[in-house]
């Protein structure tokens, strides 16, 4: 089965509260569109960390083996893999070509489990450029980011 993922993610102040949006999109056998909306929000967080929360939600909800084509407007996201960036920080022990840390490593490994199973390409869309699904991601991160505090999740791996 092919599936088309959007993902956006936001933070209010970077770090602050953020959230992630997702929409998984796919067609059946029958020819019957079949949708799902993800997002959840954090106490305190950063973009690029809700980025990819987006895209790992959207991987994780897939309960079989699915081509799945990621559209994001995350050129942190977008180019680690189509860049091969990631290909480089796992064989350097997640560390970059300076040697430094890489930011986010529990996510970046979260994702690649989450990749496992699927045949993941990745697709660079610029943000808030009319894109109706990539619009409405960035709707429920914005929605997410901005829900009454006591609703937020706490970010672990930031937090951490």
């Amino acid at each position: 089965m092919k599936v088309i993922l959007y993902t956006d993610g936001s933070s209010r102040g970077n770090p602050g509260p953020g959230g992630y949006g997702a929409v998984l999109r796919c067609t059946d056998a029958a020819g019957a569109l079949h949708e799902r909306e993800l997002s959840a929000g954090y106490a305190r967080t950063t973009n690029n960390r809700m980025e990819l929360m987006g895209v790992i939600a959207g991987l994780e909800a897939l309960r079989r083996p699915c081509e799945v084509e990621v559209h994001s407007d995350s050129q942190y996201v977008v180019n680690a893999f189509n860049k091969h960036w990631v290909d480089g920080w796992r064989r350097r022990g997640w560390k970059n070509a300076k040697k430094e840390p890489v930011k986010n490593p529990d996510l970046w490994q979260r994702l690649l489990a989450a990749m496992e199973p699927h045949s993941v390409s990745f697709v660079w869309v610029r943000g808030h450029n009319g894109a109706a699904l990539n619009e409405r991601c960035d709707e429920l991160a914005v929605a997410a980011a901005t829900a009454p505090r006591r609703t937020l999740l706490v970010d672990e791996g930031f937090e951490g």
